[in-house]
């Protein structure tokens, strides 16, 4: 199973690095994410240059895409020419945002009659859209989750081994991250994030 982490120029590096990190902790259970970018190369919002491990035409093939956050989202949804490179399909794919990524989505027309999570910056711009955002770090409905807050990237990457590996192995993954001493607790509060919300576990 792949995972893209859509990653545009601009972006912040703790949404797309975080998830796919916690994400290729399962590799040997065949999960494995991949920094996907629009142009060979990108440069976050900190000037931390990174070369895309895969074009973003392999999220056409993704079982699972994230879309991060970053300074020039609001440029990316205004570039029609990009946003017709992201062909997502909620019918077979997982697809998730991360911050001002709801953008993106609401942009795609996928947050249709669903609230979204957004960070504090991007809420304007999403309710803006038409969609309700809450006060809450992770919102997941069938196979389209939202996470905002940066640090909230670990519990869209909780959801989506979840979804695909099933509970016991996120929690090998959480547990394994976790500050020293905060082990279960850190574990239980990205489950308990995930579970919360409604239709997000089959």
């Amino acid at each position: 199973m792949q995972v893209a982490v859509v990653t545009f120029d601009g972006f912040n590096e703790l949404d797309s690095f975080i998830a796919s990190a916690l994400v290729n902790r399962c590799r040997k259970d065949g999960l494995e994410a991949f920094i996907t970018t629009p142009t060979p190369r990108v440069t976050s919002m900190n000037g931390v240059e990174v070369t895309g491990q895969r074009p973003l035409e392999f999220v056409a093939d993704a079982d699972v895409v994230l879309i991060g956050s970053g300074v020039k989202t609001r440029d990316v949804v205004a570039d029609d020419r990009l946003v017709s490179r992201l062909p997502l399909d909620p019918g077979r794919q997982l697809i998730g945002s991360q911050c001002s990524g709801a953008l993106v989505l609401a942009r795609l027309g996928l947050l249709s009659g669903m609230p979204a999570c957004a960070d504090r910056t991007s809420r304007p711009f999403v309710e803006a859209c038409g969609v309700t955002v809450l006060d809450a770090p992770f919102h997941a409905e069938g196979n389209i989750a939202t996470a905002g807050g940066c640090l909230a990237s670990q519990y869209l990457a909780t959801w989506v081994i979840t979804r695909t590996l099933g509970q016991d192995a996120a929690r090998a993954v959480l547990d394994y991250v976790a500050p020293v001493g905060e082990n279960q607790e850190t574990v239980e509060r990205a489950l308990r994030a995930v579970h919360m919300s409604e239709g997000a576990l089959r």
